[in-house]
């Protein structure tokens, strides 16, 4: 790639990409490269210039080196960079801003007063007629404040303030339609971008190959557990399907033979063969998007009561109006009433704080499904943690494999590897990586896989019956029996491990040692959620006893569950329920699922299950534990910051009110002051919540 440096200082170089003109679709390749580049700290890049500011570290010449080798032709990168990353949107409404505003001012100075006085009537049509259709409809809301202040202010031949009524009211619907849609991106992007492998049935033999491979006429099996990666028609199986993502609808949905598989829901139960429809990235992002903004589920309740309180006091704004005007008999007073309005701050105000604080959140790597969920971590106070994944660590690895019978310690976990690869958990995912380190690669040798959720998995190879899973499925579900005459070598088991047992024909072929350590930062994660307001925090596991004691005390919950299934789970969320507590439910398997659904709030480790992932509220990155804290900061700050809003709209706007009436303040001065404090308001909900560098910090140190 050429380029020119058009300036540079230490840490920081501006430079110019020789051509004459830069697409979106390459402002956003470049962006991406340079912003995974390990020596640099932050990069932007204009297109409209064919610019970019690199703030970067270390040698200058690396990234020298790293521009020259870059191209717009990158396979890989054009299949990692996603096609809607929002910079054409921010483009569409900043072009928006700029010429609404020209626009303003262009009509102020350039044009004669009778021409202004037809142009701003011509103008006010639209929200005199939106007024007139608010009120056809039996309702007195803001469009009827709106088309009252700006109808009398013409009638008065007051064309300037009823032009800087208009302004002010078009640049708010702007910043509002701007905000809501960027944040609506950010969100659908984090939720969509998903790049995963999927088994494709070639012949009789499932091959796991990249999404992108896959095209359309192609078989994709999906298991339980799993998300339907692509759109197309059922050729085989049967399953009950989770539609949450598409439909808002939690109630699983049968699919057979014949049925339409969508992109993006989750398999509950039973497994799928499925004749791809649409290719990768065809619908899943627009699917997304849709289901953001239309389903109320994920609607908070403060911006419901908002929107409610600003309708409910348009009544009073008008009364007041008139009843000022019958006792004094002064029209500007009673105009300074009918400029003010309530419901716009209030309206504008509350949406904007909420999609704001889903969109931080989305910059620490948590997915927030809608603005409920942060009304609920706020008022949460009841926390319940799975063990395996979310207290311990999101990686463990295969300490040992022990194989009985004079079995091959590879092979043994060649075939575990095999098993456990089609239904990944923390778990399943330490076995097939440390297949992957021995390099131990496998075709499949099994026949259909059967996933016992919280038990284990069983399949055939040849006319052997081949199962991976918890002591209790391997010696009590399934009777296996244990070599006589290596009791011994079972019963010197190492306790500090988790073990996953493998067995073939009826007998145990290797026991598989899992080292599953507690994430260094739980105990501190721990007593920070306790002064931000959670009382009562469980941790409940299948493991055994003995473990679960031992982790329970060193993180310091308040109580702790083992041997639990996954229905136990979800009992005890709905029995904390009943009791009148809010509870949040944290966890990465399949079998957290249930207990997701039931809480007022279900978190999932984004490396978990595909199925946790898709059901729950909200999902945090693998990395760090302290994203809990994070998430529950911004959500108390943010009621914190909505309480803020309701007070200062009501005291400011009934303080202009006051003056008005008063005689001190003229209806277009409390007009402009009006829609001049909503603007600001709305461009202080926008801001972050929190300080950026400080919980990186805390984060890193964690």
């Amino acid at each position: 790639m050429k380029f020119t440096i058009r300036h540079e200082i230490k840490g920081r170089i501006r430079i110019h990409l020789c051509q004459n003109h830069m697409t979106m679709r390459q402002a956003d390749l470049l962006a991406w490269f340079l912003s995974n580049q390990p020596m640099v700290e932050e990069a932007k890049v204009y297109e409209r210039t064919a610019d970019a500011v690199i703030h970067f570290r270390g040698e200058r010449k690396e990234l020298i080196r790293a521009i020259l080798d870059f191209t717009y032709e990158d396979e890989t990168l054009n299949e990692i960079v996603p096609m809607d990353s929002g910079r054409e949107l921010n483009q569409e409404y900043q072009d928006k801003l700029v010429n609404q505003c020209l626009g303003r001012l262009c009509t102020k100075l350039f044009l004669p007063a009778p021409v202004r006085a037809v142009y701003t009537t011509i103008k006010a049509i639209r929200y005199v007629w939106k007024g007139i259709r608010c009120l056809m409809k039996c309702k007195i809301e803001v469009e009827v404040l709106d088309a009252t202040a700006i109808a009398v202010s013409i009638i008065r031949n007051d064309f300037d303030t009823a032009g800087s009524v208009m302004f002010l009211l078009g640049i708010g619907e702007l910043l509002e339609e701007w905000t809501h849609k960027k944040s609506v991106g950010d969100l659908a992007r984090s939720m969509s971008l998903n790049i995963e492998k999927v088994w494709q049935k070639i012949d009789d033999t499932e091959v796991l190959v990249p999404v992108s491979d896959i095209r359309e006429g192609d078989l994709v099996v999906v298991h339980t557990g799993n998300v339907i990666p692509l759109d197309g028609i059922v050729e085989a199986g049967e399953a009950m399907v989770n539609q949450a993502s598409m439909t808002g609808e939690s109630v699983p949905v049968k699919k057979e033979i014949g049925s339409y598989a969508y992109a993006g829901t989750a398999i509950e139960e039973g497994s799928i063969t499925i004749r791809i429809k649409k290719a990768a990235g065809s619908t899943r992002f627009e699917r997304i998007v849709t289901m953001i903004e239309e389903s109320e589920k994920l609607k908070s309740s403060v911006e419901g009561k908002a929107s409610g309180l600003a309708d409910a006091l348009v009544p009073w704004s008008l009364g007041g109006t008139a009843l000022t005007w019958l006792i004094t008999r002064n029209t500007t007073k009673a105009l300074s009433i009918l400029m003010v309005d309530f419901s716009c701050a209030l309206k504008l105000a509350m949406p904007l704080s909420v999609l704001a604080a889903m969109r931080e959140a989305s910059s620490y790597q948590m997915t927030v499904k809608g603005g409920k969920f942060l009304e609920a971590i706020a008022d949460a106070d009841t926390i319940v943690f799975d063990k395996t994944g979310t207290l311990t660590k999101a990686q463990p690895t295969v300490a040992d494999v022990v194989t009985f019978e004079g079995r091959d310690q590879n092979e043994m976990l060649r075939i575990a590897a095999c098993l456990e690869e089609h239904f990944p958990h923390s778990m399943a995912n330490a076995v097939v990586q440390e297949s992957i380190s021995r390099g131990l690669v496998h075709e499949e040798m099994h026949s259909k896989v059967d996933y016992i959720v919280a038990h284990g998995i069983a399949s055939y190879i040849g006319d052997e019956r081949v199962i991976i899973g918890s002591n209790h499925f391997v010696f009590e579900d399934e009777k296996c029996v244990i070599p006589e005459s290596e009791m011994d070598k079972f019963d010197s088991l190492p306790p500090e491990y988790s073990h996953l047992y493998l067995a073939i024909g009826g007998r145990l072929a290797a026991v598989i040692c899992i080292e599953d350590p507690l994430r260094p930062e739980s105990t501190q994660v721990i007593k920070e959620l306790r002064k931000l307001g959670i009382s009562k925090i469980v941790m409940m596991t299948g493991d055994s006893d003995r473990t679960a004691k031992a982790i329970a005390a060193k993180v310091g919950v308040d109580e702790y569950y083992s041997e639990v299934l996954p229905e136990d789970k979800a009992n005890f969320v709905e029995k904390e329920k009943t009791e009148g507590r809010k509870v949040i439910m944290i966890g990465d398997g399949i079998n957290d699922s249930p207990a997701l659904s039931a809480a007022n709030v279900g978190i999932a480790i984004s490396e978990g299950a595909q199925i946790a992932r898709e059901i729950a509220d909200i999902t945090i990155s693998e990395d760090a534990l302290y994203q809990l804290v994070t998430l529950k900061e911004i959500s108390n700050r943010l009621m914190k910051r909505v309480h803020w809003n309701y007070r200062f709209v009501i005291g400011f706007n009934l303080g202009l009110i006051l003056l008005g009436v008063s005689g001190v303040l003229a209806p277009a001065t409390s007009a402009l002051m009006h829609n001049t404090s909503t603007l600001l308001i709305s461009l202080k909900s926008m801001t972050n919540l929190l300080d950026h560098d400080k919980v990186d910090l805390e984060m890193t140190e964690s």
